[in-house]
């Protein structure tokens, strides 16, 4: 099996303020992808507002022989307000997606935030009756916890075959992410890991410039990216590595990096805490761009577009004049500005890095406007 898997949380749009996605683009990348030997696809009920189920089914189910490919799909515990509803999602998702079963159905998103629905639905029992009756291949769950709170749930759904951590070389040591000491349970436990966020949202495709120096005069022959893909894919027991694939530029890379495998040695690993040290002394937002808080504000604010442009703009050292200014005050104009956050909370609920999205807006305001 090859340890790359296509994520379409980031599939490609018509346009600049679109939310439509461009089918013939991603049919494209699809294509390329499966005829590269590579089968895995990862979806999730909210993943662009419900397109990216559809989209899969229009680019990938309809086109292809259900043996072609593995699918993986997962049941959002943070909508949950009966326990009917666990089925409602799944038979969505079943005629979204054109499938009789799923390869691989996560309960989505295990963090202590969601426990209320997790301990009142028991999503556990649910996705066990779907496996025994044939729904599902495999499960297991999304985590965006504490190494701790991880163990604790391990415990109480011995029977979860699979765990999709968050993992890269800037959140190896994260106090907040826990990437290290949450894949030494998953291994403790004799799970199967699949990784999600390789490149954090983009965050370590598009590094600070002191940082792709380093990286570059190491290997010029290496891209920037495949590094943090060489990183979590040599890592024992990660059997799929998931990357959120935008163009079919991202595809070719990706798969250049895999077909082409070599662990980091040593002296690569001390490469990449030189380089995880200086992004974190940039100041960025920790975002992954995910957007689910963006989905929950009551303000229509584009949080993760804004703080993808403040990131942006800091990396690139336009402190003073700034490049993205133009671009943030389009998509203001559109929706609303940072500066009309009225700290209704929703976005820091839904956030699965834990940010306080609303100090964040404060600063995103301050800097842009």
């Amino acid at each position: 099996m090859k340890k790359l898997g296509f994520g379409a949380m980031r599939l490609p749009e018509n346009g600049r303020f679109s939310k439509g996605i461009d089918l013939d683009l991603t049919c494209e990348m699809i294509d390329y992808f499966i005829e590269k030997g590579y089968n895995y696809f990862d979806t999730a009920y909210p993943y662009h507002s419900g397109k990216s189920e559809e989209t899969l089914k229009k680019c990938l189910v309809e086109r292809y022989s259900r043996e072609d490919f593995i699918l993986i799909d997962k049941l959002p515990t943070f909508f949950l307000k009966k326990e009917e509803d666990m089925e409602k999602y799944f038979n969505i998702q079943q005629e979204r997606c054109g499938v009789e079963y799923f390869d691989y159905y996560l309960i989505h998103d295990i963090a202590k935030r969601n426990l209320n629905a997790i301990r009142k639905f028991n999503p556990y029992e649910y996705v066990k009756k779907l496996k025994k009756e044939g729904k599902v291949k495999h499960i297991g769950f999304s985590f965006h916890d504490d190494a701790e709170f991880l163990e604790e749930m391990l415990n109480e759904m011995p029977e979860i075959e699979v765990v999709m951590l968050q993992i890269n070389y800037l959140d190896w040591e994260s106090s907040a992410v826990q990437s290290r000491k949450c894949y030494e349970i998953c291994r403790k436990y004799n799970k199967e890991i699949m990784v999600m966020e390789p490149l954090k949202g983009g965050t370590l495709v598009n590094v600070p410039d002191k940082a792709k120096d380093i990286l570059k005069t190491s290997k010029p022959e290496m891209s920037v990216p495949s590094w943090a893909l060489r990183f979590v894919a040599g890592l024992k027991d990660v059997s799929i590595v998931f990357s959120g694939m935008h163009s079919i530029e991202d595809v070719k890379e990706n798969i250049e990096t895999m077909d082409n495998f070599e662990p980091l040695d040593e002296k690569e690993h001390k490469i990449l805490q030189d380089v995880a040290g200086i992004i974190k002394g940039v100041n960025i937002i920790p975002c992954t761009y995910c957007n689910y808080c963006a989905e929950n504000c009551e303000d229509n604010i584009p949080i993760s577009k804004f703080f993808e442009l403040y990131n942006a703009d800091l990396r690139e050292n336009h402190f003073k004049f700034s490049k993205y200014l133009d671009e943030y005050n389009e998509y203001a104009s559109i929706a609303a500005y940072a500066s009309d956050c009225t700290f209704c909370g929703n976005c820091v609920d839904s956030c699965p890095q834990q940010l306080d999205i609303p100090e964040y807006m404060g600063d995103v305001a301050d800097y842009f406007e």
